[in-house]
């Protein structure tokens, strides 16, 4: 078992599925103390209406081998978040990692809507629940991470800046969330950075997310199957990929050097050596560019 984060204390906010949950669970099995936040508990369900739970989240981590520990949290409550730093503090006296990864605003979200047809409120309640919810667990966080030089902040997207920047991403208020993420990781690597902290914005792939198995009818065992529907999904990686990402991330003695930047999950396989859990490598952005948005036939060979 790959230790390498042992005695490190990790925050991941907004844990309870997808790419948080993935993510969580694999600082587990380097080690890692993780804090899984989100407001879906075995008490009660968010707006998300999903049965995924911050419990079972943290016991997939400490079964993974790490020590997890499941908070209620709103991260669009200050008090809420700052109640949970201080838990923090007083539990275990560091924090290493803190992984913005809260969303939960699949929902309200209207595809190819222009913005003038958008529901005004649910547009912006994406950008409270995209934007607002990382700025306040970093105001409240990372006065803690910076007691100890080497802190990171992953501020987790969907898209590489790059991509962002060139595309339209189906919604204004979409596009607008998740490209402001981008830019959050740029401003805080530049803030940390006196600190001897860093900060990226990482991007997984096509996400196989609990939702998205469901809604094509497959699991992650046959999830292949999705491609007579979707030949495209042939690129798509697990949640266990970006969360192979953040530990090699936060595992390298020479993390510093990514602080700042847009990565992907698919571009840092390429360069630490991981892969997903059926041993490949998908590089999902570089398969958008090149093949689907050239409107070439599904093929990933040579990109995973």
């Amino acid at each position: 078992m790959n230790r390498t984060l042992e005695g490190k204390v990790a925050l991941v906010a907004g844990a309870t599925r997808g790419t948080g949950r993935g993510i969580a669970v694999e600082l587990g099995a380097a080690g890692a103390t993780v804090y899984c936040t989100g407001r879906s508990t075995r008490q009660g369900r968010s707006e998300m209406n999903r049965p995924e739970t911050i419990e079972e989240t943290a016991e997939l981590v400490t079964g993974a081998g790490g020590q997890g520990i499941a908070v209620r949290v709103d991260h669009l409550e200050p008090e809420q978040v700052r109640v949970l730093v201080e838990r923090i503090r007083s539990e275990q006296g560091r924090l290493d990692l803190l992984v913005n990864d809260v969303w939960g605003a699949d929902p309200i979200t209207e595809w190819d809507v222009p913005v003038w047809t958008h529901s005004l409120d649910d547009g912006l309640r994406i950008l409270r629940l995209a934007v607002d919810t990382h700025l306040i667990t970093s105001h409240h966080a990372l006065p803690l991470l910076i007691e100890n030089p080497g802190g990171l902040v992953v501020e987790v997207t969907d898209g590489t800046l790059a991509y962002n920047l060139a595309n339209y991403r189906l919604s204004a208020f979409y596009d607008l969330a998740k490209l402001s993420v981008n830019r959050l990781a740029f401003s805080q690597a530049h803030e940390l950075r006196p600190h001897g902290c860093g900060a990226v914005s990482l991007t997984p792939g096509w996400l196989r997310s609990e939702s998205m198995l469901e809604g094509f009818g497959v699991t992650e065992e046959n999830w292949r199957d999705a491609t007579v529907a979707q030949p495209h999904f042939v690129i798509s990686e697990s949640p266990a990929y970006t969360g192979r990402a953040v530990v090699a991330l936060a595992g390298d003695d020479d993390r510093m050097r990514w602080s700042g930047q847009s990565v992907s999950s698919g571009q840092l396989a390429r360069v630490y050596g991981f892969t997903d859990l059926d041993g490949s490598r998908p590089d999902a952005w570089r398969y958008i560019e090149e093949v689907e948005s050239k409107g070439k036939p599904a093929d990933a060979t040579g990109y995973r």
